[in-house]
């Protein structure tokens, strides 16, 4: 590994535990710090048997609340991995794992037709009968129009003449958010930006790992860090709109993966939300001049982004809109994960983590919220029935 990691660094405070929204959810998950860093050391000899370990949502909660700075949420995936090597993959892991191939593969067919094809009772009764849970919520693909637009931007026609910029949009924006990306392009094209986006970029990784796919995960990895030093190396910064990716790419990489497989350290990943704040501060996009908005909102900072320590961009960013009521429901982590919450036994360990945080934002009286992480908007769509957007998108839109 890039790092080694001690599990004896544990103190076995229990701090991650405490802070463990599955953990209090759930006695089938014994809690981060005994499947990680505890078990870690049977498992150096050899032992790999403890399933409790499938209930992590690698939510990063551990690893935000530690006070040794342990990587337990680290421990855990390697420790999947291990437990899940020999074994069959439960198909809706294997379904989820590889949704940005499935996306990739659908790009060139038209919106109605995936969405029909995915979500009509009999297709739902299905996926439920091979573990994704028809209660669960499905995002919708995109227009045809949008993910082709997104993914095929205008080309930066006098390399120099600009700054230049990469876009890392991710899968759920690349296929579900497309206008996500597009309003990111706007932003960052008002900023002096030309932007491109690099048909080399696939998929983080980050469902295969959490389906405990990591040889699969490996692969990408090796291939969107080679993309990213080409891109570093040419000084021209890659952003991506969603924390997971940006996470996974800038920094678990070298947590997860040998410098042997997958190539030195590349330089980091930027969150948008906190590159477009930058921008902001420096007067490269002027926020005083946007159309002014009575409309309530509540804010939700999702747990990847708190895991990549830069606070609340999108909170801090929002705020500034002249007229805007912007609150900070701060009521933990909305229990999708990712796709967690969509597995047909998660479903209500998820409905249930969320629930805090489902009731905090009934009570803030909004008519929006407003999350940087697509699956977070999804989640909460569902437990709340209020409409979601990125704050970017609303950002754009006041600019336009």
């Amino acid at each position: 590994m890039f790092h080694h990691f001690n599990p004896d660094e544990c103190t076995a405070c229990t701090v991650c535990t405490v802070h463990c929204p599955v953990a209090a959810a759930t006695s089938r998950f014994r809690g981060p710090k005994m499947t990680g860093p505890a078990f870690e050391r049977f498992r150096l000899f050899g032992l790999h048997d403890d399933a409790s370990v499938e209930y992590c949502s690698n939510c990063k909660n551990c690893d935000i609340s530690c006070p040794s700075g342990v990587p337990v949420s680290t421990f855990n995936m390697l420790a999947r991995a291990a437990y899940r090597k020999g074994k069959k993959t439960p198909p809706g892991d294997l379904l989820t794992g590889f949704s940005g191939d499935i996306g990739r593969f659908a790009r060139h067919i038209p919106a109605f037709l995936l969405n029909f094809g995915m979500k009509n009772p009999l297709s739902r009764l299905l996926l439920d009968a091979v573990g994704l849970d028809r209660r669960a919520p499905l995002p919708s693909f995109a227009p045809m129009s949008q993910r082709r637009r997104l993914a095929s931007p205008p080309r930066v026609e006098k390399a120099g003449a600009r700054d230049i910029v990469a876009l890392f949009p991710g899968c759920f924006v690349s296929y579900y958010e497309p206008k996500v990306g597009l309003d990111i392009i706007f932003l960052l094209e008002k900023a002096g930006y030309d932007v491109i986006v690099s048909e080399s970029f696939v998929c983080c990784g980050l469902p295969l790992l959490c389906g405990g796919l990591m040889e699969a995960a490996q692969r990408r990895a090796r291939r969107n860090r080679r993309e990213v030093a080409r891109l570093t190396e040419q000084g021209i910064p890659v952003i991506s709109p969603c924390p997971s990716c940006a996470l996974m790419v800038g920094k678990e990489y070298q947590e997860l993966f040998s410098e042997d497989n997958i190539g030195s350290p590349a330089g980091p990943v930027h969150e948008a939300t906190s590159f477009v704040l930058s921008l902001v501060e420096e007067g490269r996009i002027d926020v005083t001049t946007a159309r002014p908005s009575a409309e309530r909102f509540a804010y939700h900072a999702p747990c990847h982004l708190r895991a990549l320590g830069m606070g609340r961009p999108g909170f801090e960013l929002l705020r500034q809109i002249p007229g805007a009521h912007i609150t900070d429901v701060n009521a933990g982590c909305c229990g999708l994960a990712g796709s967690y919450g969509m597995k047909k036994k998660r479903y209500e360990i998820g409905a249930q983590t969320g629930a805090t945080l489902f009731s905090a934002i009934a009570e803030s009286g909004t008519e929006r919220c407003l999350s940087e992480c697509g699956a977070c908007r999804a989640g909460i769509t569902h437990g709340t029935g209020l409409a979601t957007m990125h704050p970017l998108s609303l950002l754009a839109g006041v600019l336009q």
